[in-house]
């Protein structure tokens, strides 16, 4: 295992996207453990998806003093100066992105934009922060995806892997976002660790992913599509799996070394963070309709056979995913470990609290 240099203890932290899915479960973690920290949550609380679910989760962070919110878009690289400069942050967590696969062939634009461009003025502010000598980021971690490894056709995926060949625009962004890191912490210096997310899923999740969309629909009396004729596999992992992995990334960043060229060497990793137990896309719908009978947000007689149709595999899509999480197991000693019976279980439960208005089961 690899020994922590970096003390997020009395530390200021931003965190991007932190009323979105991941970035919420992050900050309050951050929070709830870390004695005397500040975090910085930045958002541009878009309309991807519904904005009163992002309004929850904030409201929550706000209720911590060490707690500062920023509305503003990574993409205008004159408040995203003025924010490192006001707060002068340690260590920078960038989960804000455009998400989903299927929204990238409809909507490019906002891709660029979040993914790249947003990206880009991270890393120049991460590179000026240590301007005139000053310590600056210790060590910037970054959302990439499982989604840059495409229709890669050896499994599990893993991060030595060529990811050459992305099927979706999602997809190349965040392989664009692993070189952008690559080149800064090459020629300036910058400790990035960029970690690839497998189908993250939980309570007050995203709504556009497929166990959020599925149990509307079906609470609605809509018919769900399962794609690829139910032929495909996803490797779920549990939001508390994702946040558990990157805060043991967090206190270890790649460390600076001079290459014999006299420039750096690139203080940079990758890693998967996955369960690295893929599941039958049949076999998850019949998982999560036990659940949301159990939880009561469907009834126990709904008949489930009547709503779901097998369509076929949609651009963008890919038959499975499965993380070789080998690399995050050696060097800190975790594997996401939270089944998909458990993890659907407290999704349900919330659902029903939240949306029915009733006590978690």
């Amino acid at each position: 295992m690899l020994t922590p240099n970096v003390t997020l203890e009395k530390k200021t932290i931003f965190v991007t996207g932190a009323a979105g899915f991941i970035g919420f479960y992050l900050s309050k973690r951050l929070l709830e453990e870390v004695e005397g920290v500040r975090v910085v949550g930045i958002d541009n609380m878009n309309d991807y998806y519904e904005v009163s679910l992002k309004e929850y989760r904030l409201a929550q962070l706000r209720r911590y003093p060490n707690f500062a919110f920023l509305q503003i878009n990574i993409a205008d690289k004159a408040a995203v100066n003025e924010a490192f400069a006001k707060y002068e942050p340690a260590v920078v967590v960038n989960l804000a992105a455009q998400a989903g696969v299927r929204y990238s062939i409809t909507h490019p634009d906002v891709y660029i934009e979040s993914n790249l461009v947003g990206f880009f003025n991270l890393l120049e502010a991460c590179r000026h922060s240590y301007d005139g000598g000053r310590t600056g980021v210790e060590h910037l971690v970054y959302a990439s995806s499982s989604s840059v490894y495409g229709g890669n056709k050896k499994v599990p995926f893993s991060t030595e892997d060529k990811v050459d060949n992305p099927v979706s625009l999602y997809a190349a962004t965040k392989k664009s976002d692993e070189l952008l890191a690559h080149a800064y912490a090459k020629l300036y210096a910058i400790p990035s660790t960029g970690l690839r997310f497998f189908t993250v899923y939980g309570p007050a999740g995203r709504p556009d992913m497929a166990y959020f969309g599925f149990t509307n629909k079906l609470r609605a009396g809509q018919t769900i599509q399962i794609y690829n004729y139910g032929n495909c596999e996803r490797d779920f992992t549990y939001v508390d799996d994702i946040v558990e992995g990157i805060l043991r990334v967090m206190r270890r960043a790649p460390e600076r070394k001079t290459g014999e060229d006299g420039l750096p060497l690139p203080p940079y990793a990758v890693y998967n963070i996955g369960g690295s137990r893929p599941e039958n896309l049949l076999d998850f719908v019949q998982t999560l309709s036990e659940e949301l009978v159990r939880a009561g947000v469907l009834p126990e007689d709904y008949d489930f056979e009547a709503h779901k149709e097998l369509a076929p595999m949609q651009p963008g899509d890919v038959p499975i995913t499965y993380a070789d999480s080998a690399a995050l197991e050696r060097d800190f000693g975790f594997r996401p470990a939270i089944p998909l019976r458990e993890g659907l279980r407290r999704f349900a439960a919330w659902y029903y609290a939240y949306y029915l208005g009733g006590e978690e089961k």
